[in-house]
């Protein structure tokens, strides 16, 4: 690092506006946190600039103040329903007395125009940036529109074509909600990873039949949802890539939840005898008794026969109602669908010849690029392994839209609650087709917090704010679209990432980062927008480092935020009741990245964490059981309190171990609080130890492949399990609030 740069040079300084990143934040535990200088300066570093060198960066600077100073109108503008019109305008001071049209074609078909002059209208005072030669104002009409996706051109009153044009979104005021949740109904739900369900016709890892059971039984106890974990699109060549946080591509999905004997042309196809062989159905049992998930085997064995029951769908008539449904769903999704199937049949061809090709950045240079002529030549001599990973996310959909479906039938309120990742890996599809969009010098994460003592590196590229706007945000739109189209919500992971994102330039360590800003009004507008065309409830994991007022800013769009018990703890060190839980939240006892309910109480994290070598201290080791003995102490005076438990369980927590008893009370003791949803675990109605993923490990801890430990079968046919439901039921039911206005 060059010791001339400081954090105070104009050139920097003015760089750091330029791309929103901030110097200062406050961290976890409350405390105004500066930013070290020389990390500000390697991410900038990273970002492509040269700060080494006065002159080149000076050019680099001027050169992308040129681009944001665009004369005329900003990429996008967003309003919410029922505001006039309003846009800011860029034009040069030579200009100021000159009159401009304004016209706006609106989605539905309408045209407004008018006409202005910038020496009428009030300057804006707020930008970040100035630039000699270029002026800003706003414009103001009494045009009120509907929402939706319009467009805005601008020209000058003599010249005929506009050399201008916008993105003008007007989104409703807050986020979708179904109208029994705004009635004031509680509602209860499990959150499972899908992979991790059993039952007895699976292929070693849950499916979407099982999904489809799981639906069935939770609604006819009661429940109201099925919270899941991101169903994104991994890695057939790659099956070991496993983490759904890490994903292929947000927009596609996992094929390995294929039910293959569900797809219709399974039954005709050469599939069929093999599957139904002894040595086919010894191999599923062996898979299926496994209480980690073998990736691979399951991958192998369902491709091998989904190329089968492929090779049969290929031999119908092209006039088939099933070829013309697959044929109208490729032309509905184009280039994006194209592009992940060329990427699946790719990385699999590459790993055949060697296994060490799995990150695209591997492959032969030629290659390395979607758009490349080498990539296109190849598709278009592989064009059946093409299509077949084409047909594969047809299958998926096709697949999940029946679920969807089920859920309907069932007359669930929310139905499947679906989760969207942060990001994607850098090893991705999306990162391979679209250089320009991710920032692959860089890893998103987070600074050190209650969960990440040493911060936390997710090890995914960041997209480009800047570059987001200018495409005038669709790959966002494109993902919320298609993330809410099967689900009744959506849950947003890392919801802070509508208004920062903790980058980490490549070879840092987690905690030497920085905070980069996104455009928060405009993506909750897209959010609220698309939450509305989809019908789809909206909820964002806000846990962690939360700047002070967004949890408001959240609340008054209609997402609802996250209530984990373990965590909400009162100033003097007891347990918030969940009756004064907010009611537009998500709560629960505990989640993916924490211990379960058994784990927690018998310090089996921390137990683990000290295996795996995560408390090298012993003192500050210590303090942790310690304070975890503290907690549970707390919570069972709590649950006491409440009358959640029975007596005879005992009021020392030293000597009280967590049976069902305990287990079942702490969850209708949640059931009981005022927040509209409910979501509790499966794990812990199985009296569960091992965590799902324990965060800052990659080898340590087989993440993301534990199973639970009965199947579908055995654990709807558990009458206690039952029971729970039924007294979930009853406990939702009357803190219900519209049955007490009856």
């Amino acid at each position: 690092m060059n010791e001339r740069v400081s954090i105070n040079d104009s050139d920097v300084e003015k760089l750091l506006n330029l791309h929103g990143i901030t110097r200062h934040f406050i961290d976890a535990w409350g405390n105004e946190t500066d930013v070290d200088s020389e990390n500000l300066c390697a991410l900038l570093k990273a970002m492509g600039y040269d700060i080494d060198d006065d002159n080149v960066l000076h050019q680099q600077l001027n050169r992308d103040l040129e681009n944001y100073w665009q004369l005329g109108l900003e990429p996008v503008t967003t309003s919410r329903i029922g505001e006039p019109v309003r846009f800011l305008l860029r034009y040069r001071q030579g200009d100021i007395h000159t009159t401009f049209e304004w016209k706006v074609k609106t989605e539905q078909g309408q045209l407004f125009s008018g006409t202005i002059c910038p020496d009428q209208c009030p300057l804006e005072q707020h930008e970040i940036l100035r630039h000699d030669e270029i002026m800003a104002c706003w414009i103001d009409t009494e045009i009120e529109l509907e929402c939706g996706y319009h467009q805005l051109l601008l020209q000058y009153s003599d010249q005929d074509e506009p050399f201008s044009e916008s993105c003008y979104i007007v989104a409703p005021t807050s986020a979708y909600k179904p109208f029994q949740i705004y009635d004031g109904a509680k509602v209860w739900g499990v959150t499972v990873q899908l992979y991790a369900l059993r039952s007895q016709r699976n292929w070693g890892i849950g499916d979407f039949s099982d999904l489809m059971t799981l639906v069935q039984h939770i609604a006819k106890g009661g429940g109201n949802f099925i919270g899941l974990n991101p169903l994104h699109a991994l890695y057939p060549g790659w099956p070991e890539h496993a983490s759904p946080y890490s994903p292929s591509s947000r927009q596609w999905l996992n094929t390995i939840y294929i039910d293959v004997e569900a797809i219709d042309e399974f039954s005709q196809s050469e599939a069929i005898s093999h599957v139904y062989s002894y040595d086919f159905q010894q191999r599923l049992d062996e898979l299926r008794a496994l209480d980690w998930i073998d990736y691979s085997a399951v991958m192998e064995l369902k491709l091998s026969m989904l190329h089968l029951v492929f090779k049969q769908f290929q031999q119908l008539s092209p006039n088939h109602e099933r070829r013309l449904t697959f044929k109208s769903f490729y032309q509905k999704e184009g280039d994006e669908l194209n592009a992940q199937a060329t990427f699946d049949a790719l990385q699999v061809y590459f790993r055949e010849q060697d296994d060490q090709l799995s990150h695209w950045c591997d492959w032969p240079v030629e290659f390395q690029d979607y758009s490349s002529n080498a990539v296109r030549q190849w598709s278009e001599e592989h064009s059946d392994d093409v299509c077949f990973y084409t047909w594969l996310q047809w299958i998926a959909d096709e697949q999940l839209e029946q679920v969807a479906r089920q859920t309907k039938k069932e007359n669930m309120i929310i139905g499947l609650l679906l989760d969207v990742a942060v990001g994607v890996s850098s090893g991705s599809q999306e990162a391979w087709r679209d250089h320009q969009i991710y920032n692959l010098n860089v890893h998103v994460g987070a600074p050190p917090d209650v969960l990440g003592p040493l911060g936390q590196n997710w090890g995914l590229p960041p997209m480009d704010p800047i570059e987001l706007k200018k495409r005038h945000y669709q790959p966002l739109i494109d993902l919320f679209r298609h993330s809410m189209h099967a689900g009744g919500a959506l849950r947003i992971d890392h919801v802070m990432g509508l208004l920062r994102l903790w980058w980490v330039p490549a070879g840092k360590e987690a905690k030497d980062g920085a905070y980069v800003q996104y455009p928060l009004n405009d993506l909750l507008a897209i959010l609220v927008l698309e939450s509305h065309r989809n019908q789809c409830l909206v909820v964002g994991e806000d846990l962690g480092t939360v700047p002070k007022g967004i949890s408001h800013i959240l609340q008054d769009n209609g997402i609802h935020s996250y209530r984990i018990f373990f965590f909400s703890q009162a100033p003097d060190g007891g347990y918030i009741s969940p009756q004064y839980y907010p009611e537009q939240a998500l709560a629960a006892l505990t989640t993916h990245d924490m211990a379960t309910l058994k784990g927690f109480w018998h310090c089996e994290d921390l137990k683990l964490g000290q295996q795996l070598g995560l408390y090298p201290d012993p003192i500050h080791l210590k303090k942790l059981f310690d304070g975890r003995l503290y907690c549970k102490q707390r919570i069972l005076d709590s649950l006491h309190g409440h009358h959640s438990i029975p007596q005879w369980i005992g009021h020392d927590a030293a000597w009280v171990p967590m049976d069902q008893t305990l287990s079942y009370g702490m969850q209708t003791h949640m059931a009981r609080g005022n927040s509209a949803l409910l979501s509790l675990q499966l794990e812990d109605w199985l009296d569960m130890e091992q965590p799902v993923n324990i965060p800052g490990t990659s080898q340590e801890y087989p993440n993301w492949r534990r199973k639970l430990n009965q199947t579908l079968e055995q654990m709807f046919s558990d009458p206690q399990i039952i029971l729970l439901m039924q007294q979930l039921s009853s406990a939702r039911h009357l803190s219900s609030k519209h049955l007490f206005h009856q």
